[in-house]
C-alpha cells in the first residue's frame, strides 16, 4: 500500500509538548529556518530526522505528518 504525505504538523506537535520551533532548533543542532521550512511544507523531513525530532518532542513519528490514503 503507497502512503501519500499530507501537511506537516510539526508546529501542532510543538504546540503540545510546549516547545518552540527554537528549542527544537538548538535541541537538534538545526538552523531555525530549516524547522521553519518543515513546518511550513517547503520542506519534507527523512526519516533519520523524523524520528530524531519524534523522540525529542516525544510523540510517535506518524504523528508529524497529515497521511494520505
Amino acid at each position: 500500500m503507497k502512503v501519500e504525505l499530507g501537511r506537516c504538523l510539526l508546529q501542532e506537535r510543538l504546540d503540545e509538548a510546549g516547545m518552540t520551533i527554537e528549542e527544537l532548533a538548538q535541541e537538534l543542532l538545526f538552523k531555525k529556518e530549516r524547522i521553519v521550512d518543515f513546518i511550513e511544507n517547503k520542506r519534507v523531513m527523512s526519516l533519520k530526522i523524523a524520528l530524531s525530532v519524534a523522540d525529542t518532542i516525544g510523540c510517535a513519528v506518524e504523528r508529524l505528518y497529515e497521511r494520505i490514503d
